[in-house]
């Protein structure tokens, strides 16, 4: 039910994530600034990256500090049911106090940007709370024409229109639990459509 059109094995996806967190690190600063940085994980997709990336991040950032530079909180934003995005995203903070971003440089961890509707909607939200900065830091951005254009700051990596499962991102729910990211085929889409 799963083909590998386009398959990024666990190891690749570590090594990339690896060579993320090189590059926040140099455009936040850390070492120079004593920057801290309020890393936000976009629910439930996001958590698997998130994680990787934190662990990344906390190699890279916590020797010779006398304070972590990285806090963690989550969101959850839903705008997916089977394959198609509503358009119209769901944000809800869990637990929580989005007015706590106040002066704060907020890294937002997303899975995947496929039409871009979701962080063009989320970012300025974000923004309204007084945060210092807010950037993106996704595995995946689509290349799809139904693009608004919006980029993040930090891409994992760039993938076709495909509807991609594993590594936490799901197809209804199911599939989270794969360690890879592969295409579904139309076998596999249609046993497991929502009614």
């Amino acid at each position: 039910m799963l083909i590998p059109v386009l398959s990024q094995p666990h190891g690749m996806i570590c090594d990339r994530i690896s060579k993320l967190a090189v590059d926040i690190v140099k455009a936040y600063r850390f070492g120079e600034l004593g920057t801290r940085v309020t890393m936000l994980c976009v629910l439930k997709g996001g958590h698997q990256f998130f994680s990787d990336l934190c662990n990344a991040l906390k190699r890279l950032t916590l020797t010779g500090v006398s304070e972590p530079p990285l806090t963690f909180d989550f969101i959850r934003v839903k705008s997916y049911s089977n394959m198609e995005s509503s358009g119209k995203p769901k944000i809800e903070a869990t637990g929580t106090d989005l007015s706590a971003l106040k002066g704060k440089h907020v890294l937002v961890v997303e899975d995947i940007i496929d039409t871009g509707t979701t962080m063009s909607m989320l970012v300025p939200h974000l923004s309204t709370f007084g945060a210092q900065s807010v950037r993106v830091a996704t595995l995946l951005q689509k290349r799809t024409p139904k693009s608004n254009g919006f980029k993040g700051d930090y891409i994992g990596f760039s993938i076709p229109e495909k509807f991609v499962v594993g590594y936490c991102l799901d197809y209804n729910e199911i599939f989270r639990d794969m360690d890879h990211i592969c295409v579904m085929s139309e076998a596999g889409i249609k046993a497991h459509a929502e009614a």
